[in-house]
């Protein structure tokens, strides 16, 4: 039986198109570009481009990016990892001769090279239908005329306050009389849009090659950073097949290292020899089996995840039926276990935008992108408007891990992009922001999907919960008492948040309909994420 699903929010439909993004402004964005005559990409790169204006604090011209792509015409999914590597000075030694013990969690120091730039020019190139400059239009535009602040985005400025004020040119953007914009000042970036202006006209090489790539190192040298401009020029982004495993059916699509998605395949493997329906929905039971089943998988996401460029990544072994069985068996139904003994990454960031499209030939793109904390790592290239991100900081200078800080690598990552397909083709476009919590929201929603008929609104809006690291369990206010009072006597730690909290994420989902030729979406109201159809 279909369990009782409350939504604040209506399920959005439509026959042609959908996209659900993390701003108005965005989804309408990519709105207009599927209406001219875009396809998916085009609507995808175009968002991304606006959700970099008007959620400044969360990704941006100078963060990294991560999609999985679906053409029609090809009939498969393609993972594309945007993600920049270390500069090729940078190492272990060189930071610990700064006087570091671990990478800053802010400056110069903690950037790589951005990806975003690169994978959206690796998108358009290979399948977009739209020329690549008229995918700036609205993101200049808001860039330009600016956009009311919103006190999200107030709060994120009061909160890195310390960090931007040590900036001139980020103090003259979001400061007014030495005080953080507010909500209802206008947010005004001439130089991004100069820097959007570059990029639309001259492509992506103008940031690896040419003024925007110069103006970083120079940057960069200035505050004693790494970066030269072999390392940009050097810069790719990477097309591989998607990680997959099978749930009850369907394919569940993610990218592979160094990204955590192998997390959310672990987890799906592991329970999916449980029966959930039989457990109950959101029941003490169906809880503390999904939450004992991630510590399982975060123990090996956190030994094994990283570059696999530079060590082995046992993929095939991890997603083994043979290893999940042996998992399972770990799992005690009537006690939580202690903490999964591991090597813990810094995975603090919250700060990440994602996005979904499908078009109406049933082209489809699921996309998340960030700088990883408040506004990166709070340095701002002169006379760009673009905020380096922090994600270097997921880097350890412990020279045993697998992660650790080398020349021209790719750090650990959390963005988690996600495609559900049946027979090989897609039925729900996936994701949501939150750093650790991202594969688990996976989990959940995908559960509400499958094992309990929820549609995509229903899924999104469903109560959640979120396992840290320090074994304590945020639970929403909106599970039964006796569900949480249950859970406390097996031994979690109960942190009760409120009904819609923010740090269980904000997921968006696209579902499908192929048999009837529509389309469906939720949009999680935890966060900004605004869902349009057509």
């Amino acid at each position: 039986m279909k369990p009782s699903f409350t939504t604040h929010r209506p399920l959005v439909s439509g026959n042609d198109w959908m996209i659900v993004s993390g701003s108005p402004f965005a989804s309408q964005a990519g709105a207009d570009i599927l209406q001219s005559g875009g396809n998916a990409v085009d609507a995808a790169i175009a968002a991304n481009a606006v959700l970099g204006v008007v959620r400044p604090h969360m990704c941006g011209l100078g963060g990294d990016l991560f999609a999985l792509v679906y053409m029609q015409d090809r009939g498969q999914v393609e993972a594309l990892n945007a993600s920049g590597r270390s500069p090729g000075k940078a190492n272990c030694r060189a930071l610990r001769e700064k006087g570091y013990d671990a990478v800053p969690g802010k400056g110069i120091l903690s950037a790589t090279v951005p990806g975003v730039v690169h994978g959206w020019g690796e998108m358009s190139s290979r399948y977009g239908a739209l020329k690549f400059e008229t995918l700036f239009e609205r993101a200049i535009e808001l860039a330009t005329i600016g956009f009311p602040v919103y006190p999200e985005l107030m709060e994120t400025i009061q909160m890195e306050a310390a960090v931007l004020k040590q900036s001139r040119a980020a103090k003259a953007i979001f400061f007014k009389d030495e005080k953080p914009l507010q909500p209802g000042d206008r947010l005004i970036q001439r130089d991004l849009a100069d820097s959007l202006m570059h990029i639309a006209k001259k492509g992506p090489d103008v940031f690896y090659q040419e003024e925007i790539g110069k103006a970083l190192v120079d940057f960069s040298n200035s505050e004693g950073g790494f970066f030269t401009m072999e390392d940009l020029k050097a810069h790719t982004s990477t097309w591989s097949d998607p990680l997959v495993t099978d749930y009850r059916g369907f394919e569940l699509c993610t990218q592979p290292p160094n990204t955590q998605g192998l997390a959310w395949l672990m987890t799906a493997d592991i329970i999916k020899a449980y029966d959930l329906s039989q457990l109950g929905h959101n029941t003490a039971d169906y809880v503390h089996l999904i939450v004992e089943a991630k510590k399982l998988a975060f123990a090996d996401r956190d030994r094994c995840v990283c570059d696999p460029e530079f060590h082995y990544v046992p993929m095939k072994t991890l997603l083994s039926p043979e290893y999940a069985k042996k998992q399972r068996k770990r799992i005690d139904m009537k006690k939580a276990a202690a903490r999964v003994k591991h090597t813990e990454f810094q995975s603090h960031g919250e700060d990440t935008v994602y996005l979904a499209v499908v078009d109406r030939h049933g082209n489809a793109v699921s996309l998340i992108q960030s700088l990883y904390e408040g506004f990166g790592s709070g340095a701002m290239i002169d006379g760009t408007g673009i905020f380096l991100h922090n994600r270097g900081r997921d880097f350890t200078l412990d020279q045993t891990h697998v992660n650790c800080l080398e020349p021209k690598k790719r750090p650990y990552h959390t963005l988690t992009p996600a495609m559900i397909l049946k027979n090989g083709k897609p039925e729900y476009i996936l994701g949501s922001p939150g750093a650790d919590g991202q594969t688990q929201t996976l989990t959940q929603v995908m559960a509400n999907l499958i094992d309990f008929g929820a549609d995509a609104q229903e899924a999104v809006e469903a109560p959640r919960w979120r396992s840290n690291p320090d074994d304590s369990l945020i639970m929403e206010s909106r599970f039964p008492s006796h569900v949480i009072e249950d859970l406390s006597a097996r031994g979690h730690k109960i942190d009760l948040k409120g009904d819609l909290d923010r740090i269980c994420g904000g997921a968006q989902v696209i579902q499908i309909h192929r048999e009837n030729h529509f389309l469906t979406a939720g949009a999680d109201p935890r966060r900004q994420a605004y869902a349009l159809g057509y």
